[in-house]
Order: structure tokens, then sequence, then C-alpha cells
């Protein structure tokens, strides 16, 4: 029995996809690779946002960024000029279209779409096999991207999950200002939760809406839907709109990961460990450095590596963030506000995006009240395990 690749990839989302694309550009110094992805095609089902650095655009496929962001919240607005770490958007059409054009060039690497996994990857031989509806799959690796199970309340124990839930609408009407992006606009809904609307404007016409919930359990599709289209009707008014399309997602917050057993030359990476930011859920630019570091790796005949730890003080903080919106989410629309407001706009960009230096992490710390996360220092204190 032998491997038909060296590297099998579960998953072509966008770690895997961004994984193969990387190796691709290693040309024969890349293992062969295999990408499993169930979906049978690529569609537009939604989008990544990340802080951009207008010194280096970069090589991504931007489809729109935004100069300035907003927040609102108690009937005020703070506007943050943002030129130097633009705001931007990338869709999966775009995403997709570039990674897939650059796989389709590798030789090295193939991707079998509608490939629908049957039963749990086993150890046989020393090969690792995955048994598709298609038939066996072997490889010396594999790295496995998949979300797994539904998310629950318990699964994973992280301190929040955000779930949202969006539309991308087109209006007759001028109605939108494609210069600045609307981060957070809270909500009371009179429930133990974060409630606020995104808004990303692509055009004066056209606009992603989107309805987001940070709270203890996921919040489903369905249940979002209907306050969703009341915030639609918000913006638009009595003018008609068109839906072109809709995306759901849920993102842990401050996760624990699963204690899993280690197994050899099998890697689980993705959302569920490690990808997203965990007092953000920004995940698309881990990714991509996770890529290109997991890709050299490999070339270098190295074993696969995984998501890269935070530092011990991002972890305290972001942990010790968490906590606070978890046990006082009223204090969230004052808590944003204040950072935005006071603290300078590059570090909070370097801050979101995982690139802060020790002064920007200071510059936060001190745009925000002290009393609340001292108290909360001391609950976690207290109840801590």
């Amino acid at each position: 029995m032998s491997a038909d690749v060296d590297l099998l990839i579960l998953g072509g989302g966008c770690a895997g996809l961004s994984l193969a694309r990387e190796l691709a550009a290693f040309g024969r110094a890349s293992p062969s690779v295999g990408i499993i992805e169930q979906r049978v095609a690529y569609g537009n089902d939604r989008t990544w946002c990340f802080w951009g650095d207008a010194a280096d655009p970069g090589t991504e496929p931007v489809e729109h960024q935004w100069r300035a962001v907003t927040l609102r919240a108690h009937g005020h607005a703070v506007t943050v000029d943002c030129s130097r770490h633009p705001y931007q958007m990338i869709s999966a059409r775009r995403f997709y279209d570039a990674a897939l054009q650059t796989i389709a060039l590798a030789p090295q690497i193939r991707l079998e779409t509608g490939a629908r996994i049957v039963a749990e990857p086993m150890l046989v031989n020393g090969l690792w096999q995955v048994e598709t509806a298609a038939g066996k799959r072997r490889a010396r690796q594999v790295i496995d991207t998949r979300p797994g199970a539904a998310p629950c309340a318990e699964r994973g124990s992280p301190l929040l999950w955000q779930s949202f839930h969006g539309s991308e609408v087109t209006c007759e009407a001028p109605l939108f200002d494609p210069a600045t992006a609307t981060l957070m606009d809270f909500i009371d809904d009179g429930s133990h939760r974060i409630v606020f609307t995104y808004l990303l404007p692509m055009s004066a016409t056209r606009a992603l809406i989107e309805l987001t919930v940070f709270s203890a359990a996921p919040v489903t599709a369905a249940e979002l839907a209907l306050p969703l289209q009341r915030q639609i009707r918000a913006r638009v008014g009595s003018h008609p709109f068109k839906v072109e399309r809709s995306e759901h997602g849920i993102l842990p917050m401050g996760l624990v990961p699963e204690k899993t057993t280690w197994r050899a030359n099998y890697l689980q990476v993705g959302l569920m460990h490690g990808a997203a930011r965990a007092s953000t859920g920004y995940a698309f630019q881990r990714i991509q450095r996770w890529a290109r570091h997991c890709a050299a790796e490999l070339a270098n005949g190295a074993p696969a590596v995984g998501h890269a730890p935070d530092r011990m003080l991002m972890r305290g903080m972001d942990r010790l963030f968490l906590s606070l919106l978890r046990h006082r989410p009223d204090l969230a629309p004052t808590l944003f506000v204040r950072m935005f407001q006071h603290a300078a706009p590059d570090s909070l960009a370097r801050f979101m995006s995982d690139r802060a230096a020790l002064g920007d992490t200071l510059s936060l710390i001190a745009a925000l009240p002290a009393l609340p996360f001292i108290r909360q220092l001391g609950r976690n204190f207290l109840h801590a395990p």
C-alpha cells in the first residue's frame, strides 16, 4: 500500500486553499498535495475583513476598502480616520477565484470537489487513510481544516460566541457612504447580550448589512433573520431594495481548545484551533501568516505546523476583556466607543491585526476605564479553577 499524495488537506475553505496557494509557489519543492472539499462548486458565500497597511498594500484581491470607520452607541457616534491602515474587504468570490487559478497551475496539487468524507481518517500501516464516497485516499500527512461538529455552548468552552447574519443589498437610491464603514452600531434589544449592526457600503447603492451578537451561546441564522430585516429596513427606509446574497457565521471568542489526543502527522487548524483572534474574531490575516509559515516548513521537508499561539500578555488581555463583556454586556458600547475615541488609530489597527507593539497595547489600555477591569480581575481570581 502506497501513498496517493504526501499531504492531504481536508477542507478547501479559506485555510485549506490558502495553504495550497502558498505551496503552489514552491513548485517542485512542494510536497504532492490532495485537497478534499465537500462542496461541488464555490460561490460568493462570505466576506473577510481586516486592517491593511497603506505603505504595504500586499497582494490580496481586495474588493473594497474604507479610510474611515464609525461606531455608534447611546445616540453618539465616533468616526476614526484609518487611512494609514484602511479597513479592507475580500469577497469569497474574489478569494476563491484567485486561489483556484493559482492552484490549477500547480501540477503537484489536486483539488477534489464534491468529495464527501464518509469515515473519520485512520492510520493504517503508517499512512493516513481517508475514506470518501468516491473511494479511499492515502497520505503521509493530514491537515484537517474542517470546522467539526456544529457549534454548541459547551463545545470548546469559548468565553463568548460571535454570531452574525447579513445580507448584501442593492438600492436604486444613493443611501450609503462608500467612504466609511460602520463597525458597530449598538442595539439595546433587552437581552443579556451584545447586539450591533455592521454596515459595509461598497457603493452609494450597495452595502453589506449584518446583525452581530456576542453571547454565551451561539445564535442561528433563523433567530437573526427577522431582527436583520428590521435593521435593513431602518437603513433603507421606504426605498425598495434587493437582497443579492446572504451569509451567516459563528466564531469562537476566547476559545479554550478541546483536549485532543496527539496523532503523528495529523494536524488540526482553522477557526476552532487558533485561527481567529480571541477578542475580535478576525481570522483572515492570521490564516495567511500560518499558511506562509506552514508551506515553508513543508517545502523544507519539515512536518506541518499549526497556528502560533498568542503571546501571554495578549492572551491575558483578551481573556480579561472577554470575561468582562460576558459578565457585564451592558458596558460593551461604552468600552468600544472609548477605545476607538481615545486610542491612537494606528495603534488600534495594529492591535486588531496582531501586529501591536508594547506602545500600541499601552495606548489601548490607557483608553479604557480601569475600574471595571480591576473588578473583573478580582472576579476571575476568585473563580479560577
